[in-house]
């Protein structure tokens, strides 16, 4: 598994070269996100880590599923995933982990991510990065608050949450934290 520094390099450079890719400079990313030219910067030379909510505003700006900036943290297409080869990325000012559970793949069509959230946190994507993106969430544990497209959903348990994001959406925690299971197709 990667260390913190080097899933923040390689995640640095992956997003640099999606820019660069695009032929997009980083006052037309910062114009699509809303994300200051030189966050950006620090952020393609690894010098700070991005927050959950900024990938989300650059998963839109490139116009590609959150997984796809992912993508080169997660392993080649194996059949099976070892718990321990699952890449892991965390937005501590948002007591966020994301878990690769499946991660995504050109051959295949759906990708599962385990999130969990500490208590009394709260952010939020202001636009899906594809609008009608199709996603399924299983809270496992705790109490998480769920606002899709302005209708808010609070889920205990083994509460299954079916929805096409169109909109904008945020995830809130309230005093216990939240573990989740999110299918995305």
């Amino acid at each position: 598994m990667k260390t913190t520094s080097q899933t923040q390099r390689v995640l640095a450079e992956h997003l640099r070269g999606v820019r660069s890719s695009r032929g997009l400079s980083l006052a037309e990313v910062s114009a699509k996100s809303g994300i200051s030219r030189a966050t950006l910067s620090r952020i393609e030379k690894a010098e700070v880590s991005p927050t959950v909510e900024t990938l989300g505003r650059l998963a839109s700006a490139f116009a590609l599923p959150l997984s796809q900036l992912f993508a080169p943290l997660e392993p080649n297409f194996p059949a099976l995933v070892r718990h321990e080869d699952q890449s892991l990325w965390t937005d501590p000012s948002h007591g966020f982990a994301r878990r690769a559970v499946s991660p995504p793949s050109g051959q295949l069509k759906l990708e599962m991510i385990e999130g969990e959230i500490e208590p009394h946190q709260r952010f939020a994507y202001d636009r899906p990065s594809i609008p009608g993106h199709e996603h399924h969430l299983v809270l496992l544990a705790g109490m998480l608050v769920l606002t899709v497209d302005g209708v808010r959903h609070e889920l205990r348990p083994g509460d299954c949450l079916r929805y096409q994001l169109q909109g904008p959406s945020s995830f809130e925690t309230g005093d216990r934290s939240a573990r989740y299971i999110i299918a995305m197709a």
